[in-house]
């Protein structure tokens, strides 16, 4: 009598382990995608350091397709022309965009977080800097890796969604700012004239200069008038000196008679 009531309870003891232990398990599960995020690292990484490697890293949330494409919104004080890809997935191409760039490929398999990593021209002068992401799976679902602390809700399961921050050391002493990258030369300018220092040249005057254009203009006046300028003058001069002959000889002809 006393040993059947006594079964009771540890039947009872028995089945309440089992519920508590697959309770334990389900919530562990369902708590394991809602840990994921994403993050950047950069060792010792200081304000206007140069040639920084930063690696980032996004955990896979979704249980039914890989992750496709990464979408940085670069932070104030870079541009996309300051970054260059280093490495990443295996098929994965680096593409900049108007606010930051992309990384994409072929999808990872399911639950495999994508790393990459890119280096930056410079670091700006700043205490950290905010990398805001758009993680986007095979699917087409977006993981929206842009909140900021001070905004970021809870989801329920514990947990936001912020965006990958990286904290910066103080820049070294005597470190100062790059200049900006060079822009190419707009295309369609023709060089000026010159000598090679800069100085328009002088002498002898080009084909399309004023100079050489005024001898054709010169020589199609001549040709409107129908004679050269010279010839009037050599008949003015030709009737002078014939006259002041025949005056001449009538004068001596006169005396002799």
């Amino acid at each position: 009598m006393h040993s059947s009531t006594r079964s009771v309870p540890v039947r009872s003891l028995c089945r309440l382990g089992a519920l508590t232990a697959l309770a334990l398990a389900a919530t562990v599960v369902a708590a394991g995608p809602a840990s994921a995020h994403a993050e950047v690292e950069a060792e010792g990484a200081r304000a206007l350091d140069r040639n920084v490697a930063l690696t980032f890293t996004a955990e896979s949330e979704s249980a039914s397709a890989g992750i496709s494409k990464l979408e940085v919104i670069l932070p104030k004080g870079l541009t996309p022309q300051d970054i260059t890809y280093k490495k990443g997935p295996q098929g994965w191409k680096f593409a900049t965009s108007d606010r930051g760039y992309t990384v994409s490929g072929p999808k990872l398999a399911v639950g495999e977080d994508a790393e990459y990593v890119v280096t930056v021209r410079q670091l700006p002068d700043a205490e950290e800097l905010v990398f805001k992401t758009l993680q986007t799976y095979s699917d087409g679902q977006v993981d929206r890796w842009i909140e900021l602390e001070e905004e970021a809700e809870d989801d329920g399961h514990g947990h936001g969604h912020p965006a990958p921050r990286l904290e910066l050391k103080p820049a070294a002493p005597g470190a100062k700012p790059v200049s900006p990258s060079p822009t190419a030369e707009p295309a369609g300018t023709t060089p000026s004239s010159g000598n090679g220092t800069g100085e328009p040249t002088t002498g002898a005057s080009s084909p399309s200069s004023p100079q050489s254009s005024a001898q054709p203009v010169a020589d199609s006046a001549q040709e409107d008038d129908g004679m050269p300028p010279a010839v009037p003058v050599g008949i003015g001069v030709a009737v002078l000196a014939l006259g002041g002959g025949v005056w001449w000889f009538r004068s001596r002809r006169s005396r002799d008679a």
